[in-house]
């Protein structure tokens, strides 16, 4: 099964934009793409790491059952988490085409302005190599 099949089956509908996937399981099977920062339809796509493997998905859905959300946001320092905002950002608005003149993506991890709100996607950066002190704080909640 080619990317685009697989990442459609684990999404459970077809992608509605451009995508990389940036981390693999040992099988080779899709933990986390890349989003392209529109939709094809050039609608804003904010979230740029997307976590899409099963066990890892599922894993941080329990974390955050749990209560993950809140605990996150009240253990980590608020200006790293502002700072790593910053850096997803700006990583994803360097990726819009210079003449875009469109709507843009807003907001930082998710497209969440400040503090947390959904663990996969802090996750999902921590993953692809993201400097994310939630997506640590989620990394460390997995391994204990």
């Amino acid at each position: 099964m080619d990317d685009r099949a697989r990442v459609a089956t684990l999404l459970g509908r077809p992608p509605r934009c451009g995508f990389e996937v940036v981390v693999r399981d040992v099988g080779g099977d899709p933990v986390v793409i890349r989003n392209a920062p529109l939709l094809d339809d050039g609608t804003p796509m904010p979230t740029r790491f997307w976590l899409v493997g099963e066990a890892a998905s599922r894993a941080v859905s329990q974390v955050e059952a749990a209560g993950g959300v809140r605990r996150a946001g009240a253990e980590v320092d608020p200006a790293a988490l502002a700072a790593a905002h910053a850096r997803y950002a700006a990583e994803r608005d360097a990726e819009i085409p210079v003449d875009w003149s469109g709507a843009r993506p807003s907001g930082g991890v998710g497209g969440t302005r400040q503090g947390v709100k959904c663990l996969h996607c802090h996750y999902a950066w921590y993953l692809a190599g993201g400097d994310d002190p939630v997506g640590r704080w989620v990394a460390a909640e997995l391994q204990a």
